[in-house]
Parts: C-alpha cells; structure tokens; sequence
C-alpha cells in the first residue's frame, strides 16, 4: 500500500462512511501453494464490541471457495472514484503526474457461516440493498420457498474480523494551495469521476489550508 502519513484519513467514521458508499469490495486470497483467487461481491459491515466485522456470501465450491476453505487469510478491498492529475496544473509542473484516489484494505480471517446465520445475513443483506422496504418482493422474507431451497444451498456466507485495517486516500494532500485550487478547477471540469474526487478535495480544502495561515509544506515531516 502506498504509505505516506499525509496520504492517510484518520477520522474512522469518515472511512466507514466511504465503506457505506462503496459496499461493492475486491475480496482477494491464495490455496496454500499460492495460487491468487479473487472476486468481487457487495458486503456488509458492523461494529460489535469495538471490533469491525465484515460480512458476505460466496457461491459454494468456486475456486475462491475452495480456497478459504483451505487458507482463510483474506484482503477486503474498499475502492471509489479516481482521477489522472496532471502535473501541468501545478504551480511548478516540472514533476511527475500522477493518479488521485480512495482505497481501503482490511485484512483478516475469513469464518464461514452455519446455515441459520446465513439466512440471518440473507435478511439482513437483501433489505438493505432494497433500501428496507418490507414490501419489496426480492427480500429474503418475501421469496418463494421454492426459489430458497434451490438456491440458498447454493451460497456460504463468510464474516471476516478486521485484523488490519489500512487506507489511502490520495487527494493531492502534498501540494501547495494553488496547486490544490487548480486541481479541483480542472477536474470539475473534466466531470465524472474526476468530479467526484474534486468533491472529495474541496471537502478537505479548510483542514488543509486553515484561512489565515500560509502552507509551508510541514505536513510531510509527520
């Protein structure tokens, strides 16, 4: 992961929100002789006892299965919009360019469901992406039995406890405030993605550049 201080959130409840947002997670691991499985599937999270728990389901008997059954280590991956930054928008542009970005990864071991908790998850799981309405009729509750008995057996559900926990969240944090400013301008202009991350930046743009006090580059001693 790129490891740089200034590249880092530090406010917890603004990762879990980006969490929230981005449900949609790259889950990657390996069978004991190294081979990489890795698929992607939407997944839930919850605090309990202080301690961060992630949640989904896998098709039985796939690659990914058989290897989390074999070697339970497993990266979560957490990713949102990204942008090219060039660097012709900086105040001195005799650098590099670069790519801004948001990435969370949390590392942990992977603990397969019992069959009651995975219909518990399958609750739980299906209203809230139906935005917990009661009455829609893909939730869990409102499913046919016989579309349930062919599929749930189908699936394993897996929760995995959030034993590393890492980000980035690369948002031109290391540039002067000019620099900052043009960022944004050309990247709203740009729109789509990189409209996003502009909205990200300008979320962030006081914290960095307190109104009054002049920036002199101090924030890549911490």
């Amino acid at each position: 992961m790129y490891n740089f201080s200034y590249f880092k959130e530090q406010d917890r409840q603004r990762l879990l929100h980006f969490m929230e947002e981005h449900p949609f997670a790259f889950l990657t691991g390996s069978t004991l002789t190294g081979k990489q499985v890795a698929t992607q599937l939407p997944v839930l999270f919850e605090e309990r006892d202080g301690e961060l728990y992630l949640q989904g389901h896998l098709m039985r008997n796939t690659d990914h299965h058989k290897a989390f059954k074999e070697n339970p280590q497993a990266l979560l991956v957490f990713t949102g919009p990204s942008a090219y930054v060039s660097a012709s928008w900086y105040s001195n542009p005799q650098i590099g360019s670069t790519w801004n970005y948001m990435s969370i990864h949390i590392g942990g071991t992977i603990e397969f469901m019992s069959d009651a908790e995975l219909v518990e998850f399958m609750r739980k799981f299906t209203l809230k992406f139906e935005g917990g309405n009661t009455s829609s009729k893909t939730i869990y509750d409102n499913l046919p039995d016989s579309f349930l008995h062919k599929m749930m057996p189908a699936i394993v559900g897996f929760e995995l406890k959030a034993e590393q926990f890492e980000n980035v969240f690369k948002l031109s944090q290391n540039r002067d405030e000019q620099s900052y400013r043009n960022i944004i301008d050309r990247l709203e202009e740009r729109g789509g993605e990189s409209a996003l991350i502009a909205a990200e930046m300008r979320k962030r743009q006081a914290e960095l550049f307190p109104p009054g006090v002049e920036w002199d580059g101090s924030r890549f001693d911490s």
